[in-house]
């Protein structure tokens, strides 16, 4: 990669020149260049200079002292904000995240010598080029996550980086090197000292990677006996019984696999993708706890999927998700089994309208992509039978949404108001009867009218007040 030009934005372009102008030195660094080296395209620009935040504050009109003791200023232009920091050396780190004190320097090279990965350790100016002192261009060609200096110094000074390791072996399809994936294992235990809001962003990033099975690396590293151990009971969990091929979490790492192949994840915003993964990581999550051996030795694990929702609320809770997310992916967790309830002499329309209820009609789009992955992580006997019952599911739903059939209390024709004019007092016994006539809605789409429904409801009351 030598001779490498890298296209920063004007605006960066701009911050670097003007400080150079001044007499700094002033470099692009870290993600944006390893992700312009990959011909992927960097989220964030951040730039390093040999400046002090108060000359870079002096050279520009529009700065935020976002991290000032620590050298970070963000430089406003044309409303993007980019971080400017000063070249340092930290100090000694004392609580597995933040160093005690940190020093400004003018070297580039200790500014990068402190950084977690040597493919993240690299800079980058128009007049220079790519400055790499570790490697890092060797790396991203060898594909390998390595740690700048010695392994165990970077992750004790953040233990976050043990599993920031594994979300970018996931993302980049890169694998550890040695010493690194080594010092991982010795120095896992930290983990616990890193906040759950932390450890949640890696570990969406590293399940919405290439690579979801480095979650099989994070249980043979000890990193999931920290962050974790719903995974490690799953990932122990044998599934002797002729639907599946794998234990609990291969079977679990196959589905994800499969819903990233899915035309719906992949047309899926970042938000409902992360919603996909967590409720695809979770949906079996209560297989263990209710396994049952039959007296042949096969084994069932009867009532999983309520204990699968059970167990979802409370990991995204302990990992700090908003409650819209945790109610959502706990939903979909409780119902990702759903389709055997539609039995061979049921009513399938019926059926549907029952599980729309149920699941929200608005929330369909989630389910159908996990429960094709689910089924695609199952037997290969059993795959054409339930993909094609999945397809019917979802051609039904969409007929039903087509046709505008009720399918919730909000969706019948009569409502409170209706009600009380008919004679029902707000209460309980006005909720009842709405649910009831939801019911009979479900069974029989045709009676959702209001002269049918209040009917009913007033044949109700009037025998209630006998």
């Amino acid at each position: 990669m030598d001779n490498v030009t890298i296209r920063i934005p004007e605006d960066a372009a701009k911050i670097i020149e003007k400080l150079e102008r001044a007499g700094y030195e002033a470099y692009v660094v870290g993600g944006c260049v390893r992700d312009s080296l990959l011909g992927r395209e960097p989220g964030d620009w951040d730039i390093t200079t040999s400046a002090s935040p108060q000359e870079v504050k002096a050279l520009f009109p529009r700065t935020i002292d976002t991290g000032i003791l620590h050298g970070t200023v963000t430089v406003m232009e044309n409303h993007v904000g980019y971080e400017v920091t000063t070249y340092r050396v930290d100090g000694e780190y004392e609580d597995g995240r933040h160093p005690k004190s940190v020093t400004f320097t003018r070297e580039l090279s200790e500014d990068l010598l402190r950084r977690d990965f040597t493919i993240n350790a690299m800079a980058y100016n128009p007049k220079t080029g790519v400055v790499d002192l570790y490697d890092g261009i060797g790396d991203l060609q060898r594909g390998c996550i390595r740690c700048v200096g010695v392994p165990e110094e970077r992750f004790s000074e953040d233990a976050l980086r043990i599993l920031r390791a594994l979300r970018f072996a996931s993302q980049l399809d890169f694998e550890i090197e040695e010493k690194t994936f080594a010092a991982m294992k010795k120095l896992a235990p930290r983990l616990a000292q890193v906040s759950a809001e932390r450890v949640r962003v890696e570990l969406v990033k590293l399940l919405g990677g290439k690579r979801p099975e480095m979650l099989i690396t994070a249980y043979e590293t000890g990193v999931t006996d920290v962050i974790l151990q719903e995974w490690n009971a799953m990932i122990t969990t044998s599934q002797d019984n002729p639907h599946h091929l794998y234990d609990v979490g291969r079977h679990t790492i196959v589905t994800i696999q499969a819903l990233h192949r899915d035309p719906a994840y992949q047309a899926a915003d970042a938000h409902d993708r992360m919603v996909l993964d967590m409720a695809m990581l979770l949906h079996d999550a209560g297989k263990p706890k209710c396994l049952t051996v039959e007296e042949d030795g096969r084994q069932h694990f009867r009532g999983h999927p309520i204990a699968s929702a059970e167990i979802a609320k409370e990991v995204l809770r302990r990992l700090k998700f908003d409650n819209d997310t945790t109610a959502l992916v706990t939903l979909l967790a409780r119902w990702h089994d759903c389709r055997f309830s539609i039995k061979a002499d049921m009513d399938f329309s019926k059926a549907m309208r029952r599980i729309m209820n149920k699941v929200g009609s608005e929330n369909m789009r989630y389910l159908f992509p996990i429960m094709r992955a689910d089924i695609e992580g199952q037997h290969p006997d059993y795959r054409e039978r339930g993909l094609a019952k999945v397809a019917r599911m979802e051609a039904e739903y969409e007929e039903i949404l087509r046709k505008k059939q009720c399918v919730s209390v909000r969706d019948l024709a009569v409502g409170g108001r209706e009600l009380i004019a008919a004679g029902y007092r707000p209460g309980p016994a006005l909720g009842d009867a709405l649910e009831r006539l939801l019911q009979i809605v479900l069974d029989d789409p045709e009676a959702n009218d209001a002269q049918t429904l209040t009917a009913y409801a007033t044949q109700w009351l009037a025998e209630e007040t006998k």
